[in-house]
């Protein structure tokens, strides 16, 4: 019995990267569609077993071709059916494409668009904008430049312009075990012939004898590298102010840097002036400022005749040629008179032991015209008197608050503000107890004093009739420094409302405006 003829399912064939075999007979046989059993040839069995597979597992069965690209095959007898296909992208092809770049306009492409119309107009209109804003630009520069204010143009100033002078009258009394180092400090030397004696110039007689002996002694120390002299009591001289121009040209034909200091008891302003009409540079510390009943409004019609006898001669300041300051100031305005002297302008003198207060009668034992400085408990003479700590350099120099605390603060704060060095002074109208003033210079901060020389609080009502056009009082000011407590410093004072404690002096600050 005939068997049904087979029909051949429809798969994917795999065609393998390998050539074919050559055959070795005419070709595969097909078998006949009415055979039996129909006879295939080897190469058939494996291909029809290698179609059975895909059709089983057609997922699992790699697409190989030849050429490296997957190809399908369909065969259904005559039949075609869609498969899939992968298909990779030739190496060489995408190679080609990623080389593939923009090379951008050749040379002669540049300068034929360059050369057009239109690229010549937006070149000159760039070029004209550029020198056009370049012009503005030093244009406004030039304006900023005329119109700013000109810094003012500051004084030659000598080593005594910038620093308060001490003076030591007597070293034995001055040196103890715990004295101050002198070391790096310039040395001024007393040349006061009889400074002991009751004439210090002897008599009249022997003038000439103590010129000629001046000169000496002058050329002498000048040589031996001092720094400066100083002569009291010179009202006692004939014709003083002719000594007095003769040893400072003696004193300056060495150098300009050395100083001649003179001195006198006399507090008449006239006298004073007499003294120094014929001389330059040369300082004069005097008694003008030694009464001690001093109000508010005496001491401002004393300073300001003072300054303007003097004019643009730099001056200095002291209550007396030679005294302490505790001979002349209560203790209660002590720490006024330092605020006052190192902000008036001119160089403070000072003698040792102001610092911290030294009384010439203040122990007994203690010599009033050449007291003991009072480094320390040591320095006390030999008494039975209680010994207080607070009177000394040690225990002030531990007191933030004491007079030698606020002495060192002046005397630093003069030394780096212009305008208290050399600013302009101005005073101001105020109580009859108060005396108040600004100090400024140029484009720098100014600088408010305001003093009250009274026993009772009060209001200051500052008027500024004497600032010159275009300064005005700002409605706020900085405080500074306060000479009694209570203040905190940096608190910000509406000067309207502004109350002064008995006795108090205030240092107040306010920026330049322009």
């Amino acid at each position: 019995m005939d068997r049904e003829p087979h029909e051949p399912s429809a798969g994917v064939i795999s065609v393998p990267n390998q050539p074919p075999s050559e055959p070795s007979g005419p070709g595969p046989q097909v078998p006949s569609a009415g055979g039996d059993s129909g006879t295939m040839s080897q190469d058939t069995e494996v291909d029809m077993k290698e179609v059975e597979l895909n059709e089983l597992e057609p997922e699992k069965q790699p697409m190989n071709a030849a050429s490296g690209a997957a190809m399908a095959v369909v065969v259904a007898g005559g039949t075609e059916k869609n498969g899939l296909v992968k298909i990779k992208v030739a190496d060489d092809e995408a190679d080609a494409a990623a080389e593939a770049k923009f090379t951008g306009l050749s040379k002669e492409e540049l300068l034929k668009v360059a050369g057009s119309p239109a690229w010549v107009r937006t070149r000159w209109a760039l070029l004209l904008l550029f020198w056009l804003g370049w012009l503005g630009m030093l244009a406004g520069a030039v304006v900023i430049i005329v119109q700013a204010p000109r810094c003012r143009e500051l004084p030659e100033q000598r080593w005594w312009h910038k620093g308060a002078l001490y003076r030591i009258g007597d070293l034995r009394a001055f040196l103890g075990q715990e004295a101050g180092n002198l070391a790096g400090i310039r040395v001024i030397l007393d040349l006061t012939p009889n400074y002991k004696g009751q004439n210090p110039w002897f008599q009249s007689i022997q003038i000439d004898t103590v010129a000629i002996k001046m000169k000496e002694a002058l050329r002498f120390w000048l040589q031996t590298g001092v720094d400066g002299f100083q002569v009291r009591d010179v009202q006692n001289l004939t014709n003083p102010s002719s000594f007095l121009a003769e040893w400072q040209n003696i004193t300056k034909s060495v150098s300009d840097d050395r100083l001649l200091i003179a001195g006198t008891d006399s507090s008449d302003l006239q006298q004073i002036l007499r003294l120094l009409e014929p001389t330059k540079d040369l300082l004069l510390t005097s008694s003008y400022l030694s009464h001690s009943s001093l109000t508010g409004n005496h001491t401002n019609f004393l300073v300001t005749q003072y300054l303007d006898a003097f004019g643009s001669n730099w001056c200095s300041w002291s209550v007396s040629q030679a005294g302490l300051l505790t001979s002349f100031v209560s203790p209660q305005l002590l720490r006024l008179y330092q605020l006052l002297l190192f902000t008036l302008p001119g160089t403070p003198v000072f003698s040792y032991g102001d610092e911290i207060g030294l009384e010439g009668a203040g122990l007994p034992g203690q010599p009033v015209k050449a007291p003991v400085m009072l480094w320390d408990e040591s320095s006390f003479p030999n008494t039975s008197a209680s010994i207080n700590i607070s009177m000394t350099v040690k225990g002030q120099s531990e007191d933030p608050k004491s007079l030698l605390s606020l002495f060192r603060w002046l005397s630093d704060q003069r030394g780096k503000e212009r305008s208290l060095l050399h600013g302009d002074f101005y005073d101001l109208s105020s109580g009859p107890d108060l005396f108040s003033y600004i100090r400024q210079w140029d484009q720098n901060e100014r600088f408010l004093v305001v003093l009250n020389f009274g026993d009772v609080g009060q209001l200051a009502r500052l008027r500024a009739s004497s600032l010159p056009t275009g300064t005005s009082l700002p409605a706020r000011v900085d405080l500074l420094l306060s000479t009694q407590p209570g203040r905190e410093e940096g608190t910000s004072l509406e000067l309207e409302h502004l109350n002064l404690q008995p006795h108090e002096g205030l240092l107040l600050r306010f920026p330049y405006v322009a």
